[in-house]
């Protein structure tokens, strides 16, 4: 703490979701001691990153491919539960058991040049200036909502992925489902079964994945959403390159015409959608499963946005300032993927730290 009441912690790890925690944990591996050599800020009102935030109905059962943490398994879930509940736990536990000091809620505002080479990191919870910072803010916080003429004018309810409730608010209503994307698909066939009736609409025809996805397709589909951070442009989600599992569940919505897919709408009316060709429906729901954006918008007076509206990252590090390292960014936005970013960082944050003069 020096004489203005700022702090100075060499490393401030912003965010405490998986790749948040994996940052946090290979930081103590490298004997930086939390809340003395580095804080982690969490603006979450618990442990549990976006998991927490999860609706009702996605229990741990459902989850794809969730990742344990590094060093601490997480056995013997219930996958009846819900996964918000599973993971919170899982992480809250994970937190205390290392000793991470997690400061919640802390709302991050901003991250400017601050003096003598350091970052200034302003938060509800004080201000920071540190030599490096690890950012992983994820995405839940920036749904992304498209825009249709006559968007204004719906009667009827407009909600997000982000505030799905479970499918029991929708019994007896006709619903659009907007997003051909995993959470697009599960929020549909869950509607469906209680719904009046339900429509999906979708940008691109759905590319549905037969058989199993090994090592080596991950790594290709990994490689697609890297060379995009690479050169600057936003990032897609991992999955947006995968295509969508066939499995039973998706077999059997699709011999019911659950997933009979329809392309995009050209306007929204005040009692549904319409298309170009003058076809119309009716709604009293329309679910934007549109996806998110990347929660970075506190990075922007560290102007690291190229001029494709991304930011250039070079495996986990930002281009533009080496101190500044992105984890759970594009292709490290998935559970496995997350893990890594967060070894990498800390260890190239450890390499600046002895580097780099105090």
């Amino acid at each position: 703490m020096n004489n203005f009441g700022t702090s100075e912690p060499a490393v401030v790890v912003i965010g405490a979701g998986q790749a948040g925690l994996s940052a946090a944990y290979h930081l103590a591996r490298t004997g930086l001691e939390p809340d003395r050599d580095f804080v982690v800020l969490d603006h979450a009102p618990r442990p549990g990153g976006a998991w927490q935030f999860r609706w009702p109905s996605l229990t741990y059962g459902k989850v794809h491919g969730m990742h344990a943490l590094p060093g601490m398994e997480l056995t013997g879930a219930d996958g009846s539960r819900p996964s918000s509940e599973v993971i919170g736990a899982y992480f809250d536990a994970y937190e205390r058991h290392f000793g991470l000091r997690v400061h919640r809620p802390v709302d991050v505002g901003a991250v400017r040049e601050g003096e003598g080479g350091r970052l200034l990191v302003e938060s509800s919870g004080g201000t920071y200036a540190t030599r490096a910072l690890i950012n992983a803010t994820g995405t839940w916080d920036r749904p992304f909502w498209p825009r249709y003429p006559g968007q204004e004018t719906f009667r009827g309810r407009q909600l997000h992925t982000a505030g799905y409730p479970g499918p029991a608010e929708f019994a007896g209503l006709r619903v659009v489902v907007v997003g051909g994307g995993a959470s697009g698909t599960q929020h549909l066939m869950e509607i469906a079964e209680v719904a009046a009736e339900t429509y999906w609409v979708t940008r691109r025809p759905p590319v549905f994945r037969e058989g199993s996805f090994g090592e080596e397709e991950g790594r290709a589909a990994v490689a697609m959403v890297e060379e995009r951070v690479r050169l600057g442009l936003p990032p897609q989600s991992v999955v947006s390159v995968t295509g969508l599992p066939l499995n039973d569940a998706v077999r059997r919505a699709r011999e019911q015409g659950v997933l009979d897919r329809l392309p995009m709408f050209e306007r929204i009316t005040p009692d549904g959608v319409a298309w170009a060709d003058g076809r119309t429906v009716e709604a009293d729901v329309i679910l934007w499963a549109t996806g998110f954006r990347a929660a970075v918008d506190h990075l922007a007076p560290l102007k690291l946005r190229e001029p494709g509206g991304g930011i250039r990252v070079e495996n986990t590090q930002a281009v533009r300032d080496p101190r500044v390292h992105l984890v759970g960014y594009g292709p490290s936005a998935s559970t496995i993927g997350a893990n890594r970013a967060g070894r990498a960082a800390a260890r190239a944050v450890s390499r600046l730290l002895e580097t780099v003069p105090a």
